[in-house]
């Protein structure tokens, strides 16, 4: 029952239809029949003060000042902002009511075209595909109805559109997935490194306690000699060792400079001889400033005198010899192996208990390391000689330390990360530092997402840095769409800037303004040189693509 139902009123739906379109004169769209309904006379929409006869209407004259009584024809063509004031008296200057000449285009798309071109002798298929403007056959043209052809390929190609626009949501979907598991991933990291950063921090706290108490336990230990020496032995050893160090390093500067002594009698040699035997005559300013400058040192020397050095070559000579060989130190006084009262007294050690013996030992330690901090024992970290314990405790405490710094800095880097701009929906972050390039004949250019856009010469040669990235921003664009859906389309697009390329040749430093359009792949569609070293890069991605976004039309736009 309800099926039957159903059908009568597509019925009758059907016969208002036409009974609609029957009644509407010619050129009158749908939304404007409205205006058209009086039996009797018509009244121009934007003038209502003035009415016209029925016949009036579709004439082939502009009676209307708005042009609404020729929807058919190209009489009011020339109505206009700008237009002279009309014929009708007290009529304002106005612009077409309507948008132009209804195309029905049955089993196509209805359409709009501009009255400038109905009945213009020239078949506007692209936006009249039946023909319907070329209704007064001027100059014999006769346009037929190809809606039925030209609906079946639009349709194909509108398919294929929208299969694409349909793989473009889902791929960019996926990105936007992607992005978040990789910002949960780096969240998580940050999580992760946190709790190891507290754990490690104690852990860091810990060592460097144990390593302060091995050094000053150490510190207050007494140098042990090598033998059974005392202290004093084992420093007369060191004492002993420093001097005859000090000793070479004078001798080996004596030669040193006995050395440069006889270079600068070479020298002198030279120039004196080249004084005497160039030609006064042979006029270069070089060699007569060279001359000059000689005489002006050798005038100096003389005016000085030889330098009597004997006495302290003599010096030098009686520090450089051993102290055998003179009245210096005598060593050997002060490399005996007893043992000192000092060792005796922490010997006393061994005698006692074993409880009372620790607590002495503590006490002797603690004095030690008193009078080593008030500055009246020498320190034994100060000795060149490290013990393997505090050596070991060191490095344990550092290598923490440093573990511990990686850590924190890796923090700092995720949180900066966390808080840059991946554009809408973190969707950029999917992409970052993958790269999609062109061959474009002599050049390649090749964008990496976030990170630079470059051109590389066939003909050989590195890669020309175009700009680096620095923002995102958005601009309008009015452009063409091609028949594979290719082009920026009209609307505000994504756009990212990369500037701070390579210096140009008596230019500017590159830079790239990359424009995004919503494609199911990412694709760089063309590169052009607007200005100099300035390019523009038209890619298509579904990074871009919005749910319900309509494809553009790539038929052409009449009105």
């Amino acid at each position: 029952m309800r099926r039957i139902e159903t059908l009568v009123l597509l019925s009758t739906l059907s016969i208002s239809i036409l009974a609609s379109e029957s009644s509407r004169p010619r050129g009158v769209g749908p939304e404007f029949a409205k205006f058209y309904k009086a039996a009797d006379s018509f009244t121009c929409i934007s003038n209502p003060s003035i009415k016209l006869e029925l016949s009036k209407v579709n004439d082939d004259y502009c009676d209307c000042p708005d042009g609404s009584d020729e929807p058919g024809t190209a009489a009011c063509t020339y109505l206009s902002a700008l237009s002279p004031p009309q014929p009708i008296v007290g009529a304002p200057n106005t612009t077409f009511a309507l948008p132009g000449f209804y195309c029905k285009n049955k089993g196509h798309i209805p359409n709009y075209i501009s009255h400038t071109f109905v009945n213009d002798g020239v078949c506007d298929y692209e936006v009249c595909c039946d023909g319907s403007d070329e209704w007064a056959g001027v100059g014999g043209v006769k346009c037929e109805d190809k809606c039925k052809e030209i609906g079946k390929d639009w349709r194909r190609l509108d398919d294929i559109r929208q299969k694409s626009a349909r793989a473009a949501l889902k791929k960019k979907t996926e990105l936007v997935n992607e992005a978040k598991a990789l910002r949960a991933g780096v969240q998580l990291r940050i999580s992760n490194l946190q709790v190891e950063i507290k754990d490690l921090e104690k852990k860091v706290e810990e060592s460097k306690k144990k390593y302060e108490e091995v050094e000053r336990s150490e510190r207050g230990k007494v140098v042990k000699s090598q033998g059974k020496g005392s202290k004093v032995t084992v420093l007369a050893g060191l004492a002993k060792q420093r001097v005859e160090e000090l000793r070479d390093a004078v001798i080996g500067l004596v030669n040193k400079r006995d050395e440069l002594r006889n270079k600068v009698k070479e020298l002198e040699t030279i120039l004196s001889t080249f004084k005497e035997e160039y030609n006064p005559n042979f006029n270069d300013e070089g060699v007569k400033r060279a001359v000059k400058s000689w005489e002006d040192y050798a005038a100096k020397k003389d005016a000085a005198g030889e330098v009597d050095e004997s006495a302290e070559d003599r010096d030098i000579e009686e520090v450089s010899k051993a102290d055998s060989e003179t009245e210096g130190i005598n060593w050997a006084e002060w490399e005996t192996e007893e043992e000192s009262d000092v060792d005796a007294l922490y010997a006393f050690e061994e005698y006692l208990p074993g409880p009372v013996r620790a607590w002495v030992h503590q006490k002797l330690t603690d004095l030690r390391v008193l009078l080593i901090e008030n500055g009246i024992l020498a320190d034994n970290a100060n000795s060149g000689s490290e013990s393997k314990a505090v050596s070991n405790a060191r490095t344990a405490y550092q290598s923490l330390n440093d573990d511990l710094g990686i850590k924190q800095s890796s923090v700092g880097d995720l949180t900066k990360d966390l808080e840059k701009d991946y554009g809408q929906d973190d969707i950029f972050r999917a992409l970052k530092d993958t790269c999609i390039s062109k061959d474009s004949g002599e050049y390649e250019y090749e964008l990496c997402w976030l990170d630079k856009t470059s051109q590389k010469s066939k003909k050989g040669g590195g890669n020309t840095g175009m700009g680096n990235f620095v923002r995102f921003d958005k601009m309008y664009f009015d452009e063409e769409v091609d028949a594979e859906g290719k082009g920026l389309g009209t609307g505000e697009r994504t756009v990212l800037m990369y500037e701070n390329g390579q210096h140009c040749w008596n230019g500017p430093n590159r830079q790239t303004t990359v424009v995004l359009a919503c494609a199911e792949k990412d694709e760089i569609w063309k590169v052009v040189e607007q200005e100099k070293c300035m390019y523009r890069m038209d890619v298509g991605s579904p990074a871009v693509c919005e749910n319900g976004q309509k494809k553009a039309d790539p038929k052409k736009d009449e009105l």
